[in-house]
């Protein structure tokens, strides 16, 4: 579903975001990286035309994409088939923060937010990861709201 651009703070917020606001829920960082149009120089022309190819360079994905419009602002994310094409389901495998390593109910439990709702995200058996950075005792949670105000 397309949105509105975010402030690019967002971009590395990882907390939770309350119910009844925007976007209300808890949010993980869950791949970063760079992306490259491919056969145009034009991304909003193509955006608007209703079909995007691109190069991601990601953490978690890479290869060849397309970006397309099925509806007014739903949109299809299309793997190409290219060196990065698995059959593996790289959300199952990989399901964690890529800055934190954890997993949304651990995100939403040290944050303040629904463990409940947000374990619905996360994968039934996670895999062992190593370097968890979990919120300490006593340390601010970090909550997004979207009324204009940074995190807290």
């Amino acid at each position: 579903m397309q949105v509105e651009d975010h402030p690019v703070d967002y971009a590395k917020f990882e907390g939770v975001i309350p119910e009844g606001e925007y976007g209300g829920g808890t949010v993980m960082v869950w791949d970063y990286g760079t992306y490259k149009p491919e056969e145009t120089n034009d991304v909003s022309a193509a955006i608007r035309k209703g079909e995007l190819k691109f190069s991601l360079k990601g953490k978690k994905l890479a290869g060849s994409w397309a970006l397309i419009r099925t509806r007014e602002r739903q949109w299809l994310l299309i793997k190409h088939r290219d060196y990065y094409t698995t059959d593996a389901e790289v959300s199952e495998l990989a399901p964690a923060s890529i800055l934190t390593r954890r997993t949304l109910a651990e995100i939403a439990e040290d944050e303040g937010g629904d463990v409940r709702k947000a374990a619905t995200g996360d994968p039934k058996k996670i895999p062992e990861r190593t370097g968890v950075k979990r919120r300490k005792k006593g340390q601010k949670k970090k909550v997004w709201h979207s009324k204009g105000s940074k995190s807290s």
